[in-house]
This record gives C-alpha cells, structure tokens and sequence, in this order.
C-alpha cells in the first residue's frame, strides 16, 4: 500500500510539474512489472530479514572501520609496484574520514586507538595534529572544512566525487543551531550561523568588468561611454540610470581580445535597441519548427546520455554542452565538429555557463561540486566544493572575477574564481534553486526555485532584498535585460512573467538608508504559452527576449 501511495504521490508530482510524458511512462511501468514483482516478494521475503539482522548487528560496531581500513591497506602494499603509488594515494583520505566517523558515532577511545595505530602511514604532520584534536562529534564541523581544503589541494578528483556523493556530515549530538529560525526554509547540516555570517563579511567587488584595467570606482572616459550608449533611445536614459553609475572592476583572469567587427557588430546593436513601451513586450510569437526549417538545422552527436545544458560563445563561434555521461563537450560551429571532450565530472553534469567574454566556462554537477574550465585545457583549473547536495546552475559575474552556484540544498553560493573559495552564502530558499541571473551593474542577483519563488539578492550584504511571488511551479530558467529594468522568469507553469526592475531597485537604494526592508517588486506582465512550460530565456543584445521549451502533449 505504501508503495501505491508513494507511485500516486510521484505521478502528481509530475504531473504538477508539466512532465506529462513521464506520468505515462510511469503507469506503464507500473502496470507490466506489477506481475513479476507479485511472485518474486515471496520468495526473497525470508533472505531479506535475514541479511538486515546481520546489518544491524554490524552497523553499531565500531571495530569495521579498523578490520576494513586494515585489509584495504594491506591489499594496496602487496599490489604491483606499477600501481602501488596511486593506490596508497587514497588512503589518507578514507584514513580521515574513518577517524572523523568514528567520533560522530560518539566512539572516542576505539577512534583514538585507529589514529594512534596507523598514523605512521601519512607523513602529513600538521593536518595530524588538527585531526588529533578532534575529540567531540561538535568539532566535525570545522573538520569537514579541513577535508575539503586537503581534498582540493590535492586535487584527489576521485575521492572528492565519491564522498561528496555517499556522505553526508550529520552531527547528532550537540547539533549546532540551524541558520535562520524556520526549520522548512533550508536544511544545512554542520555549519553554524556564525560561519555564515563570517562568509558574507568578505569583501566583494560587484561593479562591471572594467577593459581598461581600472579599480573600483572606474575612469572618467569610460562613464562618458555608458551614458552615450544609454541616452540612444527614447526611454532608455531613466532606465539605465542604475547600470551607468556601477563602479568598475579589474577582472582577475586574463581575458582573451575581441575583434574589431565583433566590437563593432556589438556597438550597432547597442545603439538600435527594441522600444519595450512602459509595460514591457506585449505579446509572445510562437517560432514553428516546420519542415523547411528542420532541414536547415546542424546535428551534432557524440555524447552517449542526455543532453542537459548547452550555450553559445558570445560571438557564437563555439557551442558547449554537458551531459548524463559526466562529460563536457564543445564545438565549432562553422566546422560543425567536435573539438574537445573535458572530462574531469564524475556524475552527469546539470549547467555549463561560458563566462562573458567566453574562453573560460564553468560547470554543474550532480557530484556536487562546480568547475572552471579553460577552453585550451582539457583539466578544471578551479574546484568549488561545498555544497551538501547537487549543484544545479551556475552564472556568471558581469565582471568576471565570481561565479554563482544554485543546489538542491536549499543555497546559493558565491565563489571567487581566483582563489575557489565561497565569500556569499545566501540563504532563504525552501526548495532546490534552479534558476539564476545576475545584473548588468553587477549588484544583484535573482535566483528561482522549485516552487516558483524568485529572490533577488544585494550581493555585497549577501542578503534578499526582494522576494518576487507569482509562479507556481519551477522557475527553470531568469534573464535580466540588457540595460537592466526587466526580470524575465520563465516557468514550469507555462508562463513568462516581467518584473519591473529599474524603478524597484531605486526604491530599495531609498530603503537601504531609511533603515527599512523593501518588498515591492512589481510584476509587469504575465505572457502565457498555449502548453509549453519555459524551460530556458535569453534577451538579444538589441533587447529582443527569446522563450523555448518543449511543447506538452495535445499542444
């Protein structure tokens, strides 16, 4: 009965959700295996009580770390000399975190015991003597941190896969406090709100990239740009108000140049914007892929799963996408072939995101880590691990030096690229975050969850200025325009909505000093599609949005 209950539950779900295909397959399933699995419970009832005694009696016996770490260790220095060297590689870290089990199961004296006895196998003095101190299960949270940081350093891609995918740090007794005061908004398990608070006290530079390698605050010849191409409409000057005053920011990395032509494609398109009147676009044109169409169009095959995520170079010279087969994949789209596969993921890869000068890229994954890549290289140059459940999207920083990860646990992190540590944590959502867009000042970041809420968060106090109420089922997919005054959310509620933006930010600045909190983002529009849920959004650089998504069965 339970196992009906929970397939009608999940078939909701789908339905809820617009996965109209996916309902159906389930009842078909349901329906042709529901013989077979009549006559086989019988029959494995008895082995299965069995087996889960003998489990039982096993899982409270703190002797398995020592009998398995042991045998795994003899194993790895009687193997072949050739593969000797990577095998012990792996012990350290199975050798900590067996240490660090054993005291949250509240075994002080058998995990002491472990330590003392195969110490002599790592010659890693000084985090020995940080793990030596670990004696209360409350110590682990500032020990989980220790392992990530050893694991990063050592680049150990394959240990860090696996524990971020089989282990979770649950501290039991002594459970620290959770961040905010509803136990529903986020479920964060081994960090304390003072940690929290100690990320978002770190310095971030939010202004735009600046080409001329200027500080904060920018120069005087480059704002006289901004408000030239901000006065080239009717209605633009009002508008871009918030986005001409942002200061500017050296980026960090270095940047590949950009053509002459691509510049000046760049700059026609700036000054030709598309008028939006003052309620934003009025209606949505449905693009057919008819048979003309079909014909016209460039297959590109060569991963062996589903294809979640793709994008464009910002020229649109190179495509990139990310797959179920843990890898990532570019191509050339004038030669219409396959140039690189990175593989570096260890699980299906959700998000790619090329930065916005393109070269470097980053990624998403269900290992629960993000990555940044270099076109030329075929290894991640940055690992941001972190996240206690998958890591679902990824953006990036208008200025280069930051990128934003959204993940089923509930948070939405921020990540200096140059160093690969969090300096943002933002905290609020109560469901998976799907979506994520940042400002063209670079000021403000809006992110979408499973439950249709969106939030728009100041990225230098790291908190939600706004949060934004009007779908009611996932927001796949935000896209802010190109000067900045709308937000465009895409649903899985078959609706694009348009927030007003522009006048809304000048009035929390007003809040900011009168000490208040604002809430009062204000939708402009909503544009419904017949059945198609919205599944991804992007504004031309002439201001043109663009929606997509697959249309539902009878559409």
């Amino acid at each position: 009965m339970e196992d009906e209950e929970m397939e009608k539950k999940v078939h909701q779900y789908l339905q809820r959700k617009g996965f109209r295909v996916a309902g159906l397959a389930l009842l078909e399933d349901r329906t042709r295996l529901s013989a077979a699995t009549t006559t086989t419970t019988t029959a494995s009832s008895s082995s299965h009580s069995l087996s889960d005694a003998a489990l039982s009696r096993s899982e409270n016996d703190p002797a398995r770390y020592y009998d398995g770490y042991s045998k795994l260790r003899t194993w790895a220095y009687s193997y072949l000399d050739h593969y000797k060297h990577e095998l012990l590689r792996i012990l350290y870290p199975l050798f900590f975190h067996c240490f660090m089990d054993l005291v949250a199961e509240g075994h002080t004296q058998e995990a002491c015991s472990f330590f003392h006895t195969f110490r002599e196998d790592h010659e890693h003095s000084r985090d020995l003597k940080k793990l030596e101190s670990i004696l209360s299960p409350l110590h682990l949270e500032y020990s989980y941190e220790l392992l990530l940081q050893y694991l990063h350093k050592t680049q150990a891609l394959v240990v860090l896969g696996i524990i971020n995918e089989r282990i979770d740090f649950q501290v039991s007794p002594g459970q620290s406090p959770l961040i905010i005061d509803d136990s529903d908004a986020v479920v964060l398990i081994g960090t304390s709100k003072d940690l929290t608070k100690q990320i978002n006290q770190k310095e971030v530079h939010w202004g735009q990239r600046s080409s001329e390698g200027g500080k904060q605050g920018g120069s005087h010849k480059k704002i006289k740009k901004d408000k030239f191409v901000g006065t080239t409409g009717k209605n633009m000057k009002s508008e871009t108000s918030m986005v001409s005053i942002a200061p500017r920011v050296k980026p960090e990395l270095t940047l590949p140049m950009t053509s002459v032509e691509v510049e000046q494609s760049i700059l026609e398109d700036l000054r030709n914007p598309c008028s939006q009147g003052e309620n934003g676009p009025s209606q949505i044109e449905r693009v057919s892929t008819s048979d003309e169409a079909r014909k016209s169009c460039t297959l590109f095959q060569g991963h062996s799963g589903p294809v979640y995520s793709a994008m464009f170079s910002p020229i649109g010279d190179f495509l990139l996408s990310s797959s179920a087969d843990s890898t990532i994949r570019l191509w050339n789209t004038k030669l219409n072939a396959n140039l690189v596969c990175y593989k570096g993921h260890n699980y299906p890869v959700w998000d790619v995101q090329f930065s916005p000068v393109g070269h470097y890229f980053a990624s998403a994954s269900h290992d629960r880590t993000a990555r940044i890549w270099s076109m030329d290289k075929i290894q991640p140059l940055r690992i941001m691990a972190g996240h206690l459940s998958d890591v679902d999207c990824v953006q990036w920083h208008v200025n280069c030096n930051y990128i934003a990860t959204g993940s089923s646990d509930k948070t939405v992190r921020l990540w200096d690229v140059q160093t690969g540590e969090c300096i943002r944590m933002f905290i609020g959502h109560r469901s998976m975050v799907l979506s994520l867009a940042m400002s063209p000042d670079g000021r403000y970041m809006a992110s979408g969850d499973e439950d249709g809420t969106i939030m728009m968060w100041d990225i230098s106090s790291g908190r939600c200025v706004s949060p934004l109420v009007g779908h009611n089922s996932c927001v796949w997919s935000l896209a802010y325009s190109c000067e900045g005054a709308l937000l465009a959310s895409g649903s899985a509620d078959c609706t694009v909505k348009l927030w007003d933006v522009a006048s809304s930010s000048k009035t929390l600045k007003m809040d900011d000093t009168k000490g208040g909190s604002a809430n009062r983002l204000r939708m402009l529009k909503a544009l419904p599609t017949k059945s198609t849920p919205v599944y991804t959004l992007q504004f031309s650089r002439r201001n043109l949005l663009f929606a997509a998504g697959a249309p539902s069965l009878g559409s």
